[in-house]
């Protein structure tokens, strides 16, 4: 799944570790979240576009095919 997390982590000027703690993840899984190597929970996507004050769809990209 793409995803723009790097880019409103950048735009917001915090950390992997800071969005992790305020999200209750690891900084590992931030980390593997923006490199598409994992796909978020629905929990943990709705906690990180709470963050951000946007919509899912605004962090996550599906692969529909």
């Amino acid at each position: 799944m793409d995803n723009n997390l790097r880019v409103e982590r950048a735009k917001a000027d915090i950390t992997q570790q800071e969005l992790a703690d305020a999200v209750g993840v690891s900084r590992q899984t931030i980390y593997a979240i923006e490199k598409s190597k994992y796909d978020p929970s629905l929990e943990l996507a709705f906690k990180l576009a709470r963050y951000f004050d946007c919509s899912i769809e605004d962090l996550f990209e599906p692969d529909l095919d």
